[in-house]
């Protein structure tokens, strides 16, 4: 009996502060999203930070989507050339690039990559009390230091995903064409005749704008809510990458079915 209250008690407790934990969370995401225009008034400021996010990620993203351009080219081939269709490659690579892959790995590897350095950032300036002495300043942290980096991670993400999907496609033309042998006039043109700005294009921009606010606001909480500890910073990067990814997949089904169904 006492077993069974001790388990009961230990989740009650542990399920209240997961509820206070989203609490807060909704909160801060509210006033962050409120903010936003405030912060982008401050250009300098964003830009800085737009150009931190994707210094910290473009090399990554580059080579990545180079590799996985050039598998796309040869999974697509050899699957395309058992149906006569190999012609088509250059549609299968641009879909399945700029639809699905460009932005969910472009968010998988900003959450491992630029994710980190912000929840890392945020925690350090809370660890060393700086976040603190705004506060006795009269300076509201909220505004000066967060919003300006969701700001910028809602900007950098879709411009880390074109470049992304880019390199991609480039990688499906160097395997496909170059390396392979299809005809590079029906590689581009059956990309451009079957790849549509608003239904194709649009969608993964939507996407990618989608997994940034998750991302970055993901990064910015777990830096704000960290141990003012170099174990808790440690332990919130962690956490930053594993809730940021498993958000990421989810949001992609869920974002996927949604564009299919209208």
């Amino acid at each position: 009996m006492n077993a069974m209250l001790a388990l009961l008690a230990v989740v009650g407790a542990r399920t209240r502060r997961m509820l206070a934990d989203l609490g807060y969370g909704l909160r801060l995401f509210v006033r962050l999203l409120v903010l936003l225009p405030g912060a982008l008034r401050r250009l300098q400021l964003v830009l800085q930070q737009v150009f931190f996010l994707g210094n910290y990620s473009l090399s990554i993203i580059a080579v990545s989507g180079l590799f996985v351009g050039f598998v796309l080219g040869l999974q697509g081939y050899y699957t395309l050339a058992r149906y006569g269709a190999a012609n088509s490659l250059g549609l299968v690579v641009a879909l399945s690039l700029v639809r699905e892959l460009g932005p969910v790995v472009t968010a998988l590897l900003f959450a491992g990559r630029a994710g980190t350095s912000l929840t890392a950032e945020i925690g350090l300036m809370k660890a060393g009390e700086q976040l603190a002495a705004m506060e006795m300043m009269a300076v509201d942290p909220i505004a000066r230091v967060l919003a300006p980096r969701m700001a910028a991670g809602i900007i950098a993400m879709p411009l880390l995903a074109a470049v992304f999907s880019a390199v991609g496609i480039i990688g499906g033309y160097v395997v496909g064409v170059l390396l392979i042998g299809v005809d590079s006039g029906a590689f581009w043109s059956q990309m451009q005749s079957g790849v549509d700005v608003f239904a194709d294009v649009g969608n993964g921009v939507i996407k990618s704008v989608v997994f940034g606010v998750a991302v970055t606001f993901i990064a910015l909480y777990q830096g704000w809510r960290s141990q003012p500890t170099p174990e808790g910073v440690s332990r919130a990067t962690t956490r930053t990458v594993v809730l940021a990814s498993l958000t990421v997949l989810g949001l992609d089904f869920m974002l996927t079915a949604l564009m299919f169904s209208t």
